[in-house]
């Protein structure tokens, strides 16, 4: 699902590059505009958390948390908004 939304988004010339992190307790995809900037937004997942607030969960650029859950496609939906845009048809 992941890979299905950044392929979506680099196709809309949104995102370029990602990261992907495997720690002790939690694996990160980080989502780059450009290769040597801070990532734009970090999916991570913490299966510790499945019973608390989510094992999912979507931290933008300052860490702040946007979506937070336990199924990855609810989580994705914050930034599939980031697809849709207003058209002007002039």
């Amino acid at each position: 699902m992941i890979l299905s939304l950044y392929g979506r988004m680099v196709a809309a010339g949104e995102w370029r590059d990602y990261g992907i992190s495997s720690l002790r307790d939690a694996a990160i995809f980080s989502v780059f505009r450009r290769t040597a900037e801070h990532p734009l937004y970090r999916i991570e997942k913490r299966p510790k958390l499945a019973n608390r607030q989510g094992q999912y969960v979507v931290l933008g650029m300052d860490g702040q948390i946007l979506k937070r859950g336990n199924d990855l496609k609810t989580v994705l939906r914050v930034l599939e908004r980031k697809l849709i845009r207003a058209v002007d048809l002039d």
